[in-house]
């Protein structure tokens, strides 16, 4: 019934927004007296908040229509290359007949859509042709597409770089680490000519034995029955999904808020101030940011609990105990370049789990083994912002064509 009462809240809240929006607009017109007064603005501010907090986020869009090549502007057009039932492979296609490394980024199925990576993908084309995995909304996939675990997620990264080809090189930001690495470790073993040519890893849960944070301490204090009897619930009529078993969104969302609710509380505190001051760009910067955090997709159970129980409380990968639909994972056979990325004040993958990669994969040459932690920067940080912009893209973008050469 959870989905069910979440469905049932969300109607309740529709008078609300629709009052809130007429109020906002009310006491914002020109035509109203007030509206220039501390009073009509504080009204109209309120209203705003009010009325974005109660709003129901779909899906947003990448707009990325442009990038920077040299001094010249070249327009980007997205393009669907692969479509399966869980996940399109797309490429963000740049106009110009300039050659340059291949990049598969693959964006984590975590609760947000893959659009939370904008500001990853906006860096890398520049310099880079880039696709990313774009996760679908397990809601919006119908159970006659079948199911979707952990094991699948794997033999869709094999299927997307086998398709990408020999030259691309793969990044994965966060959750996909660990699939990134056993899809890595099976076509090194199987020794296919289409693996990928370099890894690099931001910010994933490789070992959570290291540095435990609050999710990880969540996942090992309660057993598998409490996940699947407390979190797991049944997609409703009236979605192309229904009766489908997930992990919905909007629990995501409430325990990444809960973790940090003052910060919330304080951000929409400044956003009343930006908007009563007049303060447009800050105001600006407050809803983009928030129409990304609030749009939430739910998550297939299967794959969810099958995360939780390899990677969170089980440590397979690490243990070298994973065995995948009869294929034992063993990242020794991995020989291609690999690059971790940390972040120094990272509360969801915390130091020294994603360095545990090196330690799994002895056989790749020392010179090949690149770490990099990034100082006052936390998780979010570690792939969006002006750090990711200015001190670890660069060195990303060094490390893919260093090896790109060879």
């Amino acid at each position: 019934m959870l989905y069910q009462a979440y469905e049932f809240q969300r109607q309740l809240a529709n008078p609300v927004r629709l009052w809130a929006n007429a109020l906002e607009q009310a006491y914002s017109s020109p035509y109203n007296p007030l509206s220039d007064t501390w009073f009509g603005k504080s009204v109209a501010a309120g209203a705003e908040i009010m009325a974005r907090l109660t709003q129901n986020y779909g899906k947003p869009h990448f707009g990325l229509a442009t990038t920077e090549i040299g001094n010249e502007t070249v327009e980007v057009n997205e393009e669907i290359l692969v479509r399966k039932p869980f996940c399109d492979l797309v490429r963000f296609r740049r106009d110009t007949i300039r050659r340059d490394p291949k990049v598969l980024v693959v964006a984590p199925m975590s609760g947000h859509f893959a659009t939370l990576l904008r500001g990853t993908v906006e860096a890398l084309l520049p310099e880079h042709d880039v696709h990313i995995t774009d996760w679908k909304d397990a809601r919006e996939v119908p159970l006659t597409s079948g199911d979707f675990s952990l094991d699948d997620y794997i033999d869709y990264l094999i299927a997307f770089s086998r398709y990408l080809g020999p030259d691309v090189h793969v990044i994965a930001v966060c959750q996909p680490s660990v699939p990134v690495l056993a899809a890595a470790a099976l076509m090194a073993e199987a020794k296919d000519p289409r693996q990928p040519k370099s890894l690099t890893l931001m910010g994933g849960p490789i070992d959570t034995r290291q540095s435990p944070t609050v999710p990880n301490d969540l996942a090992m204090r309660n057993s598998m029955m409490w996940f699947r009897q407390n979190v797991i619930s049944t997609v409703p009529l009236g979605y192309p999904g229904a009766m489908r078993r997930v992990y919905p969104g909007f629990l995501q969302l409430t325990s990444f808020i809960s973790m940090n609710l003052d910060r919330h509380i304080n951000a929409h505190m400044r956003q009343f101030e930006h908007l009563v001051k007049g303060d447009d760009d800050s105001a600006d910067g407050h809803r983009t940011f928030y129409d990304e955090y609030l749009a939430v997709m739910d998550l297939n159970a299967e794959f969810y609990l099958q995360t939780i129980e390899v990677v969170f409380k089980e440590h397979l990968l690490p243990r070298g105990e994973w065995v995948s639909r009869g294929r034992k994972i063993d990242p020794s056979f991995i020989e291609t370049a690999l690059m971790t990325v940390e972040g120094e004040l990272d509360d969801i993958s915390g130091i020294g789990q994603t360095k545990a990669a090196h330690a799994l994969t002895p056989n790749i040459p020392g010179a090949r083994h690149v770490h990099w932690e990034q100082p006052r920067v936390g998780h979010y940080g570690i792939f969006n912002g002006r750090k990711w912009r200015e001190q670890i893209m660069p060195r990303v973008r060094t490390f893919i064509r260093e090896n790109d050469a060879r």
